[in-house]
């Protein structure tokens, strides 16, 4: 989600890696996975025919001999050769399929991503090249072919002309998903504010985000598999350096289930939150997810970042929509104990509320507090737990070094250290051999030790 001028911008980063070894002469091959946005790519017999022929060995060797005979004959011949190449194969290919020719890559496509047999074929024959040069294989996939999964249900062809109808979230018979909920509430920001830009990267389009797609029409890119590519799309580059207010909508955030490692959300609370200007949230509940949505479209000095799980939502009974902003770095105490203290972040709360049930038939007294925020984290509110409590568990769905990386570490500090010498730029980050024994020193207590150490 981003409010202010989108930009149209490749990766020059993803430009780098693909043509770095085409620029050192190796022979290379690069996938272009075109999930049907390539202009007027279309898959037929003829097609995949051509890509088959392209690819062949003979017609590789007959291109090669006309090569060399054209040069041996002299006289313009080469150069009239190569131009009837061009426009053979121009006509052959889908529109714009020169640009790769242009570039110097010997151009295959496009193949059918979801035929294996003639994939493999084209796959194998580009294996055995010898010395072609580098090769790129256009091979097409579509978005929503066979998708199984209840998240990714094949959405409607129809577009969805006129108002959008908030109620058709609500409608079905399907549990309301988190999913659900967000873009309810990004519609009715988007209603107010027309600045708001939506940028979806993912190979699939959940039903709601289809809805919210045909909401904001034209303010609505959705860039395929290209995460990066979404970043740059939305502010060039050093998003957090510059403080850019682009809004980071994390999606199936924790454990998905049966999609197992490859697709859960466990890093990203440990990778925001090490960006010094980053605001990093989430949601204990589907009305936290409305007031986080109402938040961030305020939030104009720096770039913010929520996650929220994958599936129904937490409650049964979903609250009505509330727009109420929350107070920066500001959490909340949802049950008051005195014995232990449950500090939860995110869908965890949940659990944590759970936990507090089971505890109280045993006759220990729990507190159960929503953190909200990852970062600025609310210290009067950890302060106040630590206080009034033998002990504080914190409770994330995420890595090592996420939410509970706040307890006294030495680390760098939250900003950029500027170019200095080494021994200086230690001393300005807290990290020389004093720093760290001034540090164990006033945990142990022994406060003007410390200082005396520092001066």
């Amino acid at each position: 989600m981003h409010k202010a001028r989108t930009l149209h911008n490749l990766s020059s980063y993803t430009c780098r890696g693909v043509f770095d070894p085409f620029e050192r002469g190796m022979d290379a091959a690069a996938y272009l996975l075109d999930l049907v946005s390539f202009p007027k790519a279309s898959i037929n017999a003829l097609s995949s025919t051509l890509s088959k022929l392209q690819s062949s060995k003979i017609f590789r060797k007959f291109r090669e001999f006309a090569k060399v005979l054209t040069k041996k004959i002299g006289g313009g011949m080469h150069e009239w050769a190569a131009k009837i190449d061009e426009y053979a194969r121009g006509m052959m290919g889908p529109t714009g399929s020169t640009l790769f020719e242009e570039l110097g890559l010997y151009y295959i496509g496009p193949v059918d991503g979801h035929n294996i047999e003639d994939l493999v074929c084209v796959l194998r024959e580009v294996a055995s090249l010898n010395s072609m040069g580098p090769v790129l294989v256009h091979v097409i996939t579509k978005e929503d072919y066979k998708v199984e999964d209840n998240q990714m249900s094949k959405t409607s062809d129809e577009h969805h002309e006129g108002s959008i109808n908030l109620e058709s979230l609500h409608c079905n018979s399907k549990p309301q998903t988190y999913s659900d909920h967000f873009v309810e509430a990004l519609i009715r920001e988007s209603e107010k504010d027309e600045d708001i830009v939506v940028v979806h990267a993912g190979m699939g389009m959940e039903p709601s985000f289809q809805l919210l797609k045909d909401s904001l029409q034209d303010k609505f890119f959705h860039v395929g598999m290209g995460e990066q590519h979404a970043v740059t799309f939305s502010a060039v580059h050093d998003v957090d350096r510059q403080k850019i207010p682009v809004r980071f909508v994390i999606t199936s955030a924790g454990l998905v289930g049966s999609d197992g490692a490859t697709h859960s959300g466990a890093f990203d609370i440990t990778f925001m939150s090490c960006l010094p200007n980053m605001i990093v949230m989430a949601p204990s509940d589907e009305t936290e997810l409305a007031r986080m949505v109402k938040t961030a479209v305020h939030i104009d000095d720096r770039p913010v970042c929520f996650r929220y799980p994958r599936g129904a939502v937490a409650t049964t009974d979903p609250k009505s929509y509330v727009g109420e902003p929350i107070e920066l770095g500001k959490g909340r105490v949802l049950v008051e104990g005195k014995d232990i203290a449950l500090l939860g972040f995110g869908s965890m709360v949940q659990n944590c509320v759970r936990a507090h049930s089971l505890l109280a038939k045993l006759g220990i007294d729990v507190t159960v507090a929503d953190a909200r925020f990852c970062k600025p984290l609310d210290i009067k509110l950890v302060r106040m737990l630590c206080k009034n409590h033998k002990f504080l568990i914190t409770v994330e769905e995420g890595s090592i070094g996420g939410f509970g990386a706040h307890w006294r570490p030495i680390t760098l500090p939250d900003n950029y250290i500027e170019g200095a010498l080494p021994q200086d730029q230690l001393a300005l980050a807290g990290l020389t051999g004093n720093h760290i024994a001034a540090t164990a020193l006033n945990l142990l207590g022994r406060t003007r030790d410390a200082l005396l150490l520092m001066c």
